[in-house]
């Protein structure tokens, strides 16, 4: 990905934005994503005009501070961060497939892997989701996905080492988890946005902040901090039949969380042996900042909440 074909503005020069405010939308392989604004200021100048392709990096627009009394001189140089191209241009599906395996490759030579894995009944959680879901509609029905959304969201909160980034040699912790959802396109290739502040939300939020971005993911209309900002990022493979799923983590994040498919299995529960609906889960883990033990301790943590959805 080289370049990218802005599509429109939303806001003019001399218009006061604001932290979070959409002001521009750019085409990229995987749809259209909404540009926005990290800081409150004036914009100052546009610098791409729509319909102009230009390199992945390139500053959109000027945003200055708030002038005060009087508008703020278009030659001003920028006090704050600018907006710049964050894709490319829409691109063929061997474009993409070449992107991805870059930024694999890249991923699996910088980054010192380390794999766990562990089995988790489902059998309280299951039980619990289907009395919460009886007297509900279909639409309005939680899934199991965001029980495994939320157990990873507060298990971060007890290893916090595996809720940041690595950047400039050094892993920085962040101190909001926002866990990334991988989403799979229909076109090929895979997002993974992230669902901000996930161990506040409610389980019904995270219902519909995760269908919002499915639609949003495959549709076009994801925001460009949604890409930005995940902190780790959970995928799942389950509804395509697979057991298990070792994940590569994506930088700068510094682990990935994967989950298998629900499948009836021998379980030992009160000396008695009995089916229980159980997962695969599996952590990939940058051993750059975090060791065994506290990976281990992680999985347990997710492993528990589960066991009760309570807590979720």
């Amino acid at each position: 990905m080289t370049a990218g074909r802005l599509v429109q503005w939303y806001k003019r020069p001399g218009e006061t934005v604001r932290r979070g405010d959409i002001i521009a939308e750019v085409d990229t392989d995987k749809g259209a994503i909404d540009i926005e604004v990290f800081a409150t200021g004036v914009l100052e100048r546009i610098l791409v005009q729509p319909g102009q392709k230009v390199p992945v990096g390139t500053p959109l627009a000027i945003i200055g501070e708030e002038a005060k009394g009087a508008a703020a001189p278009s030659a001003v140089p920028p006090t704050q961060p600018v907006p710049t191209v964050p894709s490319a241009e829409p691109a063929a599906e061997e474009r993409m497939r070449q992107a991805i395996a870059a930024a694999v490759a890249r991923s699996k030579r910088e980054i010192p892997h380390f794999y766990l894995g562990t089995t988790i009944s489902l059998q309280r959680a299951t039980a619990w989701l289907a009395d919460r879901n009886a007297s509900r509609p279909v639409p309005d029905r939680l899934l199991m996905s965001v029980l495994f959304l939320k157990a990873v969201a507060l298990a971060l909160r007890e290893t916090p080492d595996l809720n940041g980034r690595w950047e400039q040699g050094r892993a920085l912790p962040n101190p909001a988890i926002h866990v990334g959802m991988a989403i799979a396109l229909r076109g090929g290739g895979v997002v993974a946005p992230a669902i901000h502040d996930t161990d506040h939300c409610s389980l019904d939020e995270l219902m519909k902040r995760s269908q919002d971005l499915v639609r949003r993911a495959r549709t076009g209309g994801l925001r460009s901090s949604e890409l930005s900002d995940p902190t780790i990022t959970v995928t799942s493979l389950g509804e395509r039949g697979v057991d298990t799923v070792f994940g590569v983590i994506y930088p700068p994040q510094v682990a990935i969380v994967g989950f298998g498919r629900i499948v009836d299995r021998p379980w030992v529960s009160g000396g008695q042996l009995v089916a229980h609906p159980v997962v695969s889960a599996t952590l990939a883990a940058d051993h750059r900042v975090t060791d065994g033990h506290r990976a281990a301790l992680f999985l347990a943590a997710v492993d528990t909440l589960l066991q009760d959805p309570t807590r979720l």
